[in-house]
C-alpha cells in the first residue's frame, strides 16, 4: 500500500511540475484544480447521468463481446475450418484504426448505438484469441485421464477446461475492460452523444474548458480501474478462478 501511495505521489508531483512549467491553464491544469472540478461536477445530477450512460454503453459492448468471443472461441477450437474462416476478420479488426470504425459506424448506426458497438468490436478479438489459446493450452494428459475415467462433458468442462481457461479469460477481461472504455468514450466524442462522458469531453474541447477536460478524463480512468478491480474480485470468487486472477 505504501509503495502504491508513493508511486501515485510521484506521478502527481510530475503532473504538478509540468503544470508549473507550462504556466497556461488553457493548456494544462494542476492536480488540485482537477480534483476540485471533479467534486464540483459530482454535485450536479448531470454528472451521474453522463457517467451512467457511458457505463451502460461500455458494459453492453463488453458483455456482448465477451459472450460472443467465448462462443466463437469454443466453436473455432472445435472446428478448424471455422477458425480459418473467422481469423482473417479478427486480424482486420485488430489492424484497422478505431477512428475508421467509428466513422463507418456513424454511417451505419444511430449515434447513440455507436459507443457500445465500438466497445464490442475492440473487445471481441481479445476474448476470442485468449479463449482459443486457453483451449489449445489445456493439458492433453488430463483430457485423456478424463476420458479414461468417463467423467463426461460437464465434469470435463468443470474440472479440466475451465481451470485451464481462467487465466486467459482473466487476462482478456482485464485488458478488454480498459480498451472498451477507451474505444467507447472515443466513439462518444466523435459521435458527440448527448449526456455521456464523451459528449462532455467534446463540449469541454469546444469551449476550451481545460479543467473539465482533465476532470472527465480522470473520471474515465477511475471508472475503468474500479470495474477492472470488481471484475477480478468476481473471478476470484469463482471455483475455477481461485488463485488464478
Amino acid at each position: 500500500m505504501l509503495r502504491g501511495i508513493g508511486v501515485a505521489v510521484f506521478w502527481l508531483a510530475v503532473w504538478q511540475v509540468l503544470y508549473w512549467n507550462v504556466g497556461q491553464e488553457i493548456l494544462m491544469v494542476s492536480p488540485v484544480q482537477t480534483l476540485q472540478r471533479i467534486f464540483l461536477l459530482a454535485g450536479q445530477p448531470n454528472f451521474w447521468i453522463s457517467a451512467g450512460i457511458s457505463l451502460r454503453n461500455v458494459a453492453a459492448g463488453f458483455l456482448f463481446a465477451s459472450a460472443l468471443g467465448i462462443v466463437l472461441g469454443v466453436l473455432c477450437s472445435r472446428f478448424r475450418f471455422l477458425h480459418q474462416l473467422v481469423y482473417p476478420l479478427f486480424s482486420v479488426i485488430k489492424a484497422t484504426p478505431v477512428a475508421s470504425f467509428i466513422i463507418l459506424a456513424l454511417v451505419w448506426l444511430q449515434a447513440a448505438r455507436v459507443p457500445a458497438f465500438i466497445a464490442a468490436l475492440i473487445v471481441l478479438p481479445i476474448v476470442f484469441g485468449n479463449v482459443c489459446q486457453g483451449i489449445a493450452a489445456t493439458d492433453r494428459e488430463l483430457l485423456q485421464m478424463a476420458a479414461v475415467f468417463r467423467l463426461g462433458r460437464r465434469k470435463t468442462l468443470q474440472h479440466v477446461y475451465l481451470p485451464s481457461l481462467m487465466p486467459y479469460l482473466t487476462a482478456a477481461f482485464t485488458t478488454g475492460i480498459g480498451l472498451a472504455w477507451k474505444a467507447g468514450v472515443a466513439a462518444e466524442v466523435l459521435a458527440n452523444t448527448r449526456n455521456s462522458i464523451g459528449g462532455k469531453i467534446y463540449g469541454a474541447k469546444i469551449y476550451l474548458e481545460t479543467a473539465d477536460l482533465f476532470a472527465w478524463t480522470a473520471v474515465v480512468i477511475l471508472l475503468s480501474v474500479i470495474l477492472e478491480r470488481m471484475l477480478v474480485f468476481f473471478i476470484r470468487k469463482l471455483p475455477w478462478g481461485e488463485g488464478k486472477a
